[in-house]
């Protein structure tokens, strides 16, 4: 019976077991093909990137380096042999001479207590700049994901938008037959009816590679399938930065491209103090321990222990350390100028940034309100005068257009997504993200 009973229990162990095992593998697939909100796809992208698990090892490892910046070198074990005569008749006897013994000691070389801390200073400041470049990696990825986020979600609604016109398209080729088969059209319209509609496929297909390509591009970021993404709800507010333009302009400093500039600055600093710390000398300490042979008539031979001291003489700074410490201090003052450049760089980019935002706003703005109603306002009174028996050009010239406009509106949005997304994640403070 017991034996009976811990067959069941290892049975319902088993079935439970494989149950909750399937349910996960068939819960996985269903995860990761859920529909993905903006602000959920740029935190995956952060979570998965890659490159971001990069920057952590290499900051992972600057604090190795650092560790042990300021440590002492290893001592050296030093074995030989000392005194040995090699001519005369004594030659390679070891018991014929006094002072011939076997030698074992040990050295310890201690650099200059400066020379240590300036390398130590060294290895906090790559700390420093390591994590500056993780802090610019992740802003670079937010704000690759949100541009393809959006741009996928602009290339769906081209789609849309085309699709909507194929309703129209039907309606003509409907006409033109129609009117073919009561002898008031003509052949030559009812092809050029048809023509516009494989148009408008040829659009449709274009437009649903776009799509194609922007899922694959923020597949790459999620770190999923392409086939297994799908995006939710509407975009952001393209027309609304979370920050005010005054204060982009002002706080050029702490912007991505600007974060590791500082950093960069602090190691060369701490390069000039390394190198002027070389003018420090070194020294070291050894200690040798010497056994003699016993005389040829086996008496034996006192042994020998030698310690000896040794320093540097940096004496001849004028050409050694001396143009170490203008090497690096050029460096510094090459890097000084690279960082002036570069914030001028990134002030001209946030102006030219805000420039093109108001501008796509206000093309996108005058589009949605004008452009767009009127094209489909004009081909809709183009075709009702082709229904009433006018002629079918005016109706291909406004289908025309209006399938322009709105091919040109989304590629207006995918710009204006692109800009806003670049201005948007300029600064890492949780307050200022959209």
């Amino acid at each position: 019976m017991l034996v009976l009973h811990s067959l069941r229990r290892r049975c319902s162990f088993r079935c439970w077991a494989a149950l909750v095992f399937a349910l996960s593998f068939v819960a996985a697939p269903a995860w990761s093909a859920a529909p993905i909100a903006f602000d959920d796809a740029v935190r995956l992208a952060v979570e998965r990137a890659p490159a971001l698990q990069a920057r952590r090892s290499q900051t992972e490892a600057a604090r190795e380096d650092a560790a042990r910046a300021a440590a002492l070198p290893d001592p050296r074990l030093t074995l030989g042999l000392t005194n040995v005569p090699v001519t005369g008749t004594d030659a390679f006897d070891l018991h014929a001479d006094d002072m011939t013994m076997k030698q074992v000691g040990v050295m310890q070389e201690f650099p200059a207590w400066a020379k240590r801390q300036a390398r130590r200073a060294v290895a906090d400041r790559m700390i420093e700049q390591t994590q500056a470049l993780t802090l610019v990696e992740r802003l670079a990825v937010r704000q690759a994901a949100a541009q393809a986020w959006i741009a996928l979600w602009t290339a769906q609604r081209e789609v849309e938008a085309l699709q909507a016109q194929r309703e129209q398209s039907a309606l003509a080729i409907s006409i033109a037959k129609a009117r073919l088969a009561g002898g008031t059209g003509t052949a030559a319209d009812a092809l050029a009816a048809q023509s516009a509609a494989l148009e408008l496929d040829n659009r449709i297909d274009a437009a649903e590679a776009d799509v194609a390509a922007a899922r694959a591009t923020l597949a790459r970021w999620l770190g999923i399938e392409p086939e297994e993404l799908t995006i939710i709800g509407a975009s952001p507010d393209l027309t609304v930065l979370s920050i005010d333009e005054s204060s982009l302009l002002t706080s050029v400093a702490r912007q991505g491209p600007l974060l590791a500039w500082q950093s960069r600055e602090s190691v060369a600093e701490a390069a000039v103090a390394a190198a002027v710390a070389e003018t420090r000398p070194d020294w070291s300490v050894s200690a040798m321990y010497g056994q003699r042979e016993r005389t040829s008539g086996g008496m034996p031979r006192s042994d020998m222990l030698s310690i000896e001291f040794s320093i540097g003489l940096p004496l001849l700074t004028r050409n050694r350390q001396d143009r170490g410490v203008a090497a690096r201090r050029a460096e510094l003052d090459a890097v000084a100028a690279e960082h002036e450049d570069a914030r001028r760089m990134q002030v001209e980019a946030v102006r030219r940034g805000l420039a093109e935002w108001h501008g796509l706003k206000r093309q996108i703005a005058r589009k949605e309100q004008q452009a767009l109603p009127l094209a489909h306002d004009r081909s809709q009174v183009a075709l009702a005068a082709y229904r009433g028996g006018g002629s079918l050009q005016p109706w291909l010239d406004a289908r025309r257009d209006e399938l322009e406009l709105h091919i040109e509106h989304a590629r207006h949005l995918g710009e204006l997504g692109r800009v806003w997304s670049a201005l948007a994640y300029l600064l890492d403070d949780e307050e200022t993200q959209p």
